[in-house]
């Protein structure tokens, strides 16, 4: 999501270098300070497009290490606790930019950064994943194209013919299963360009040129990707070290590599023991009969959408708002044939509001426009998918503590199913760790993610698979912040509790999580409870660590 214009960026940036910057210890310094990082945040244009040329790059980092020291020149110390967060928020995404040039060089690494279409709106604040500053969502067009929407989306498919030149400049890494992968994503990308041609077919001469040259460009550098795999041989993880780095600095993750495992270990042990036991309590109830239309699907949507709403209500879980109900609804979907179900298309059919509970995800994204956090730091999405731990974090727990709250007290064999999703979290989170480690490939991560997903639910032989796994190896710590945030959510509850003994509820809460803003859980504990001690470890341990960060993984 970009946050600043790019009509903005030249001119501005053009003035940061004589800019004079006097350190002051005020949050208006910090705010002042993070207003020249939003935008020298973005690469420069060249030829109309952003620069991640290696030579851009070495500039950018130098000119970061200036900002770096900028920020460091402010002693927040003294500050209310919320303005030390937005601080430390605006330190994690200096370490971010920081790390995407020295280690996970997407523009050199991974091909798949240079897909620019995006027919579909993510359920988190940003983009999964490292994403080029000239993205291209389709879902914010409505067809027929009016004229202005024209206009715009043909100047924005006029980018794709030079960048994707440059990215056979750019491409130089050695990430072998990064590379094979993101052929994939610049093939789809030439067909939903072939299919914009069939929505468009109205368009002006100036459109569906820009859409042929954007085309042909897409399917030539498809091929020419496919000419240069046979010489990628490299590993595509980041490696233990940098991974506990990117974890800690830049998400905000109080873990390691290793402790994530062994949380990812004991979750993906608990699912399964308590699916088993979940089944013996059951054995004597119907099995659930899956959705068998059309217009099943539909009633039994939006009943349950109903249903789970009148729960959260009813049971005074956390504050409700108008804009809860059409959240959902928008996100109902269609039925699906039995042979064509992926994974949550499957829990779907059995029971959707096992699934709608995750979707929390987009009462998250309707809070973000209907009740903007006030901080200009918090305000927008956070880069470098920070928001991990929080938004993912979340979606995963309220499927388990609903549940646990009686949400399924009529149908308990929909319990069943919220161990098995729980379990196919756990069991993708370790190979994507294992992946990121490069003790697995690609392949057995996935191979791992089926064998350990109960009731042969993960099929191999639908996208659902090679999508998870890629983009958990594209995004250090994405693939096991489902498990990991849900761990930090639980003990953020636990000690709320605790601290305020009597005077805990679960709405007060859910209230002060969500009013805190989408970022990561240790920055809102230490928001909500004064705890400051997972911060300082992380800071005290970041020189070391940024040893480790140095070592690039071509």
């Amino acid at each position: 999501m970009t946050r600043i214009c790019h009509a903005f960026v030249a001119l501005i940036s053009m003035t940061l270098a004589s800019t004079a910057w006097s350190a002051g210890n005020t949050y208006a310094d910090l705010l002042s300070l993070f207003e020249q990082w939003q935008v020298f945040e973005h690469p420069p244009l060249r030829e109309g497009v952003p620069d991640y040329t290696a030579e851009s790059m070495a500039r950018s980092l130098q000119q970061l290490k200036d900002f770096q020291g900028r920020l460091a020149a402010i002693d927040s110390t003294t500050w209310p606790v919320e303005q030390q967060v937005d601080y430390r928020l605006v330190w994690a995404e200096m370490n971010g930019l920081e790390f995407n040039i020295r280690v996970l060089q997407p523009w050199v690494r991974d091909p798949a950064f240079y897909a620019s279409i995006f027919k579909a709106q993510s359920d988190t604040p940003a983009h999964e994943g490292p994403a080029h500053d000239a993205i291209i969502d389709l879902w914010t067009y409505d067809f027929p194209l009016a004229p202005a929407s024209e206009a715009r989306l043909t100047a924005q498919l006029r980018t794709i013919p030079p960048l994707l030149q440059q990215g056979r400049i750019n491409l130089t890494g050695n990430a072998q299963e990064l590379w094979l992968a993101g052929i994939k994503n610049i093939k789809d990308q030439a067909e939903e360009l072939q299919g914009l041609a069939e929505q468009a077919q109205g368009a002006g001469a100036e459109f569906k040129q820009a859409l042929a040259a954007a085309l042909e460009s897409t399917t030539l550098f498809a091929a020419w990707l496919e000419q240069q795999a046979p010489s990628k041989t490299g590993p595509s993880g980041v490696g233990k070290e940098n991974y506990t780095w990117y974890l800690r600095n830049v998400n905000l993750v109080p873990l390691t590599w290793e402790e994530e495992v062994t949380i990812l270990q004991r979750e993906l042990a608990r699912a399964h023991a308590s699916l088993k036991l979940e089944e013996l309590r059951n054995s004597e109830l119907p099995p659930l009969v899956a959705i068998a239309d059309a217009e099943e699907y539909n009633a039994r949507f939006n009943a349950a959408i109903t249903h789970y709403l009148e729960f959260l209500d009813a049971k005074h879980i956390l504050p409700m708002a108008d804009y809860m109900d059409p959240a959902l609804r928008a996100q109902i979907g269609q039925f699906v044939p039995a042979d064509e179900r992926n994974f949550f298309a499957i829990a779907i059919h059995y029971d959707p509001t096992t699934l709608i509970t995750h979707f929390y995800h987009w009462f998250d994204l309707a809070r973000m426009q209907q009740e903007p956090h006030p901080s200009p730091v918090r305000g927008e999405a956070l880069p470098y998918n920070m928001w991990v731990s929080r938004a993912e974090g979340m979606a995963t727990s309220v499927e388990e503590m609903f549940m646990h709250a009686g949400l399924y007290d009529d149908n308990p064999r929909a319990r069943e199913i919220v161990w098995i999703m729980l379990a196919q979290r756990a069991a993708r989170g370790l190979g994507s760790l294992y992946a990121q480690a490069n003790v697995f490939t690609l392949k057995q991560a996935r191979d791992f993610h089926v064998e350990w997903t109960p009731r042969h639910w993960m099929r191999a032989d639908l996208d659902l698979l090679g999508f998870e796994q890629q983009l958990y190896l594209r995004q250090p710590g994405y693939g096991s912040s489902y498990i990991t945030g849900k761990y930090l959510l639980e003990r953020l509850l636990k000690d709320r509790a605790h601290q305020q003994e009597d005077n805990f509820t679960v709405y007060g809460w859910f209230d002060e999580v969500n009013h805190a803003g989408l970022v990561p859980v240790s920055m809102i504990r230490w928001q909500l409870t004064g705890d400051s001690n997972e911060i300082q470890d992380i800071v005290s341990t970041y020189s070391d660590l940024a040893l480790h960060a140095g070592q690039s993984v071509q």
